[in-house]
Formats: structure tokens, sequence, C-alpha cells
């Protein structure tokens, strides 16, 4: 692993401090780009303007008709937390707005696949809908949407994903990343695009008279789940996505949010009041996506849209016994999948460009997890695969990939289908995580033509881990009130959470709950206890640590501690 302290521009600190930002934000917001205030205020009204991101006046225009015309809408959701949220987000705000017939469909990861597909078109018909809208989904879904279209629905598609050469014959596309499209954020989530389109919606609204500006429905009553949706889909946390997040974090802080997330905190053991993007990633966000991978994301939209406090932790509990059986479940497979992995280079050898996965008893609502913690640890693109289990598909394999920065998975892909045509039946994603389905037979050449690709776009260079970090921590940093103001922010994908590096003496360690490493070390010359969770591997006397700061309590105490991302030894 290589260690590399980040550039900190010294103008861009200097400013920042000029500006009364605290010395060590200053630094930290530097060395991530920002150069003013501006970039950090995160008012609603520094949002960027939805009249820039093109097909939102159609879609408003779509959407006011239908409402007026008293027509029923129903959202097709997907079944990941992105999408859970973009769909409780569009009820709730389609309902605030007038709608008086709105319903959701979810897909079923194993019965339907990902997206609209042409069932679920006619399921959306068959409930008596008039509209179609797609949340999170439906930029890929070209039969779905024909099929839609054929059965006399309109469509429109809000998607954030990457679209194909061929985009879908949509009544109106919403998606920051369609041709043409000059919205600045193209890192936008799927609930980020449905909040725009209702404040467009709201906007049109009040220019037929519906709404005054004094008596519009107030729309940031939904941040909290827009927060949520956004951290947990991992997308880049550019200024815009900042805002939306740090705007739904103050909401939940102040207790202001839909009672099952309220219940979600609960359930999970975290305080809202004092809530953080960790607990929207690694907390409530694997709580809703385990309904998808388990059992019906219905569970967990159910719990986003009711208002019943009970009815809330009831839901919220049940997701709760998902995710457990997920964590079970997930166990097995990695031990597993690591096996395989590991056994495909000789002990003290490189790892091949590239890993490639499958196993016919995994559970294929667990492979995208699987791929992620083979990727982090061996540091390779990585693909898991496990059998369908849909009706009549049981030739085919379904597959979950994430990869390391410089390989861009959902353009391999792309490559490898070019390549290998008939291989690849379906596939889709971003830089960093894809998913596909390929036939049985084709899991070898899959296997190989990924490599090929890995060996051309990868040198040495990208396929060492490297860990970025802040540098040093000044030692009147290493304070419990410093941790609380570094909590409070907005840290995330692209906006990465503070991560120091320097050298320290390792005075003791030993293991924890037999597989987490807990340090005694002198940090400039004063003692500070460290742990690094997942690591068993005695360290050397004097050893450069890369560390997040944390605060433990023991006794009504609270005290720093160093939590070790990684060592250069």
């Amino acid at each position: 692993m290589n260690i590399v302290p980040r550039d900190i521009p010294p103008r861009s600190v200097w400013a920042l401090e000029q500006a009364g930002i605290h010395p060590l934000l200053a630094r930290l917001y530097a060395a991530r780009g920002v150069t003013g205030t501006e970039e950090l205020d995160d008012a609603l009204a520094k949002l960027l303007p939805p009249s820039t991101m093109r097909g939102l006046p159609e879609a408003a225009t779509l959407l006011a008709d239908a409402m007026d015309a008293g027509k029923h809408l129903c959202v097709v959701a997907d079944y990941d937390c992105d999408g859970a949220t973009a769909c409780a987000v569009a009820l709730r705000g389609l309902k605030l707005l007038g709608a008086r017939h709105v319903s959701y469909i979810v897909p079923d990861r194993i019965v339907d696949g990902y997206g609209l597909t042409p069932p679920i078109a006619r399921r959306v018909k068959d409930a008596g809908a008039d509209v179609l809208i797609t949340v999170d989904n439906g930029i890929a879904s070209v039969e779905g949407v024909a099929t839609a279209r054929e059965l006399g629905l309109q469509v429109l598609v809000t998607d954030h994903h990457l679209p194909a050469p061929e985009l879908p014959n949509a009544d109106v596309i919403v998606n920051p990343n369609q041709p043409g499209c000059p919205f600045e954020s193209k890192s936008i989530a799927g609930v980020g695009v449905m909040f725009y389109v209702l404040l467009a919606l709201r906007s049109e609204l009040r220019n037929r008279g519906v709404f005054t500006a004094q008596n519009q429905p107030k729309l940031d009553t939904l941040l909290p789940l827009v927060a949520l949706g956004t951290v947990a889909d991992v997308v880049r946390l550019d200024a815009n996505n900042r805002r939306l997040v740090a705007q739904g974090l103050k909401r939940v802080r102040g207790g202001a949010m839909p009672a099952g997330l309220a219940s979600l905190f609960a359930a999970a053991g975290r305080n809202a009041g004092i809530a953080t993007t960790f607990d929207f990633g690694f907390a409530l966000g694997p709580r809703i996506n385990a309904a998808g991978r388990l059992s019906d994301m219905t569970l967990g939209i159910e719990c986003l849209l009711t208002d019943d406090p009970a009815r809330a932790d009831e839901l919220a509990k049940t997701l709760d016994g998902i995710n457990r059986e997920r964590r079970e479940i997930e166990g097995d497979m990695r031990e597993q999948a690591m096996m395989i992995a590991e056994g495909l280079f000789e002990e003290g050898d490189e790892p091949p460009p590239a890993i490639c996965v499958f196993d016919p008893d995994f559970h294929e609502g667990v492979v995208g997890i699987v791929a992620s913690r083979i990727k982090d640890k061996l540091h390779r693109p990585s693909f898991v695969f496990a059998a369908s289990a849909a009706p009549g598909k049981e030739h085919e394999l379904k597959g979950s990939g994430r990869s390391i920065p410089g390989f861009h998975l959902r353009d391999a892909l792309d490559l490898v289908a070019k390549r290998n045509p008939g291989v690849l039946l379906r596939f889709g994603g971003h830089a960093m995580a894809a998913g596909c389905t390929i036939t049985e037979d084709g899991l070898d050449a899959f296997e190989q033509g990924l490599i090929a690709v890995a060996q051309e776009w990868l040198d040495s260079a990208t396929l060492t881990r490297r860990l970025d970090t802040d540098g040093p921590l000044a030692p009147e940093y290493r304070r419990v009130e410093l941790v609380d103001t570094l909590h409070k922010e907005v840290w995330g994908q692209g906006f990465a959470a503070p991560t120091f590096s320097e050298e320290v003496e390792v005075i003791s360690q030993r293991l924890v709950g037999e597989k987490h490493l807990a340090l005694k070390l002198k940090h400039q010359g004063q003692p500070v206890d460290g742990i690094w969770f997942g690591h068993t591997e005695p360290l050397p006397a004097r050893v450069t640590l890369a560390f997040r700061l944390d605060a433990d309590e023991w006794n009504g105490v609270r005290r720093v501690r160093f939590l070790v991302e990684g060592a250069e030894i």
C-alpha cells in the first residue's frame, strides 16, 4: 500500500481561514478542491437551478396536465436504497402537490430483474394507471418503455445512470447524463433527480395559479430521504450533492424526519440527534437495501412512506432482522468467494488484473457486497456471479461488480460485450459499480474478456493500492471537540472523510474478538488508543499509519482514539 498525503494549496487554506473557517477544516477543504466559502454554503438557495436540467419543463407539464385530468400516476421503483427513497420522495411529493391517485410498483430482484421490463409495464397498465414514472431506472429500458407506450401509457423516465447509445422512446426523459443536458451535477443520485422533478412541478403549478409562493407545499420535508438515498448510493458528493445531504442531515438532527427514518435510527442503535453521513451509509442504507436483496423492497418503501410511528417501528424491526440474515449469508459467501479468488493465483504472486468468481450456491442478492469485499482485499476489479433464481432463467448467471480507481466498469463491460457477442445478455451501471447477466456457458469468455481489458487499461501504479491522506495531525487537534466537529461535516464518495497519516510508536498491541487489532500508540510523544478493525497481523515498533479520528467512551469519559485504515510497512 502507498500512503500518499494530499496536496494542500496554501492560498486556498489562507483564503478559507481569512473567511473564518477553522484552520483544520480549512486545510481539509482545500485538499479536496474547495477554494472559497461559497462552495461551502449549503443553503437551499445555492442549489443548482432546475431550469438547467434537460427535460424538467416537459416533465412538469406532463405531470401537471395529468394531475389536472385526475389521471392515475404509477411509479416504477428500483430495489436499492436510492430507488426506495426516490419512490418515497415521488409518492410523498406528488401527494403534497395535489396528485389524487398515485401508486407504485417495485420489481423483484430475482423474478423481474432490473428496470422497467415489458412485464412490469403490463402490470402498471393492469393496475389502471395512465402515467408511468420510473425512478432510479428506465434509461436502459428500451423494450419496457416501448411496451408501455404501445399499451397507451404516458412514460416519464427519471434516472441518473449512464445511457446506452439508444435511448428509450419515452414521452419525457429527465437524466443529467443524457446527451445535451447542461446540468452540472452529473453525479446526482436517482432520488435527487426525482426531487428536482418535484421542484419543477411545483413551479409549473405556481405558474398555473394552483399555488402561490406563500401557500405552496414545502418540499424541504423530503430532504432527509434525499440525503439518505444520495449517501447510500455512494455517488460523488460534489457541491450540489453536499448541499442536499447537509440540508437533510440538519432536519434529521432537529427531529424533522419521516417516522420510518426515526424508527430505522432506533433499530440500528444510532442517535438521530447527532446523525452523520456514516449513519446513512452504514446503518440505515444497508437495512433498506437488505429488503431488496433478500425479500421484497416494498417493506423498505412502506417504512419510508408510513406516518404511523407504531407501523414504522414494526417495519424497521423487520428490516433489521432481514439485514441480520443478509450479514450471515454474506459472511458465508464472502469466505467461499475469497477462497475461490485467492485460488486464482499462487501465494506470493500478484492477483490477475481482474477477478471473476462464481459458485452455484451463491445468493444473487448479495453478490454486489461480496464483490466489494474482494475488491477491497485484493485491489482488483471484481465480479461475483450467482445462478439466476428467476423462473425460466436457470441457465443465466447474474453478476455484480465493483471497481478500483482508473477502471471504468460500465465501459469495460461495453467493450467485453462488443468483443464477445452473445455472452452478455444485459449490463449497466457506473464507473465503480456495475451489473450484468451472462449465459451460463459464457463465464470463461466473460472472465477472459474482462482480464484482457484490465491488462490493457491498468498498469502497476493503478494496481497498487493507494490511500490518500491529509498528512500529519497536529497534537493540538487531537481533541474530542474536534472529533465532534469533523463528524458533523458532510463527507463521502469524492469528498473523503479526513484520514491522517504519520509515523507513530506502537507501545502494545493485542487481538480483540479474534479479528481486530487493539493498539496503544505514542503519537508525537503522547499516548493514544487505536484500533484496526478486521486486521490481525502484528505491527512493527515504529510504523507509518493512516488513521481517522474517533471518540471512544469508557466509564462516562470520552477520549480520542485512532481508527486505523492502513499501514505502510
